[in-house]
């Protein structure tokens, strides 16, 4: 699955490419709680056709109603659809905020850009596949789109004057191990918009591969590290339990500005890990900082699929920013138990 906004614009530039009227929606504020977050994106085309949100569907539908019918005095739908670019706010009023299916309290503010440039989305488009990170600048007086390459995934900043949205390539994730467990990592990352790549030069592990959508190597996983080049927008993830294949990766990997950096394995292999890269590689406690082991939160997962659903969980919570109780994490929450039921 790509990245969601990309699909978002890729088919909005279809709809442009066809000469069909659309509308680009962005999540500009909100207030309370909210459905989706500031940024997110949604594309309507004059037949109706929608794809993205901007909330579980009933914002869409009046947004639908409201500009794919014809509008009075007119026989054609989408005529509506043209003009600067409009705001509008949902859920002011408890009622309104009811009918429209927002949490309690939840407001938000949506702009409406009118058909696009089929030109700068493609270029857009472009610039997102080669990795770039890309701000994209609106004027709110007159709908002009200009695009700036940025190295920092800044939030949306908006005013009266322009509304700036930072667009980013998809997350990345390297896997070192081409395992069951990796198949199950690798089926829900790609569900969650990541693009995921597998290494492992064991040809009887990488031959068995089943799940379809991700990228091969059979690079030495340590290679395969520089090769990949991670930035931030990557997680790398050791599965092997094997110290030949996952120490050098991990090791490579801390080396770059990769968000996520982690090895599977049980507490006692994970402080194992740790004393070799002390004892051997010259590392210290404070370079070894970044390093996560055992990967995922505590949910007592005991087969490939649930262990995925620990680790996912925490490679998504890392990457939204989100602190983990203390008590959630795998190694200090088995080490609980034990005492409490020794």
């Amino acid at each position: 699955m790509q990245n969601q906004d990309l699909i978002v614009l890729k088919r909005l530039k279809e709809w442009r490419d066809a000469y069909q009227r659309a509308v680009l929606v962005t999540v500009m504020r909100t207030w309370g709680s909210s459905p989706r977050p500031i940024g997110s994106i949604m594309a309507m085309c004059e037949t109706g056709a929608v794809v993205g949100s901007v909330s579980g569907g009933c914002i869409e539908d009046d947004l639908i109603r409201e500009f794919t019918q014809p509008a009075e005095g007119q026989d054609k739908p989408g005529m509506a659809m043209a003009g600067k670019p409009k705001r509008m706010r949902y859920g002011i009023t408890a009622d309104e905020a009811h009918r429209f299916g927002l949490p309690c309290g939840g407001t938000l503010e949506l702009l409406l850009e009118f058909n696009p440039d089929a030109q700068l989305l493609t270029e857009l488009i472009e610039r997102l596949e080669r990795g770039d990170l890309v701000r994209r600048v609106t004027d709110m007086r007159t709908g002009a789109v200009t695009l700036e390459p940025t190295e920092t995934a800044d939030s949306l900043r908006v005013n009266e004057e322009m509304l700036v949205n930072t667009f980013g390539p998809s997350y990345r994730m390297l896997l070192i191990g081409a395992g069951q467990l990796g198949e199950y990592i690798a089926t829900m990352a790609i569900f969650n918009g990541f693009t995921v790549t597998v290494c492992d030069p064991r040809e009887e592990y990488a031959s068995g591969w089943t799940t379809t959508g991700v990228n091969r190597m059979s690079e030495w996983p340590d290679d395969a590290v520089k090769i990949f080049k991670p930035d931030r927008r990557t997680c790398v993830l050791a599965l092997t339990h094997d110290p030949k294949l996952d120490d050098l990766a991990l090791l490579e990997a801390l080396e770059t500005e990769a968000f996520y950096v982690g090895a599977i394995g049980s507490r006692s292999n994970n402080a194992a890990r740790r004393k070799r890269m002390i004892e051997h590689f010259g590392q210290t406690e404070e370079s070894l900082a970044r390093l996560r082991g055992p990967i995922g939160i505590y949910i007592g997962s005991k087969t490939p699929a649930e262990i995925s659903v620990s680790v996912m969980a925490e490679v998504l919570a890392v990457k939204n920013g989100v602190p983990l109780p203390r008590d959630m994490d795998v190694a200090h929450a088995k080490s609980a138990q034990e005492k409490a039921n020794p």
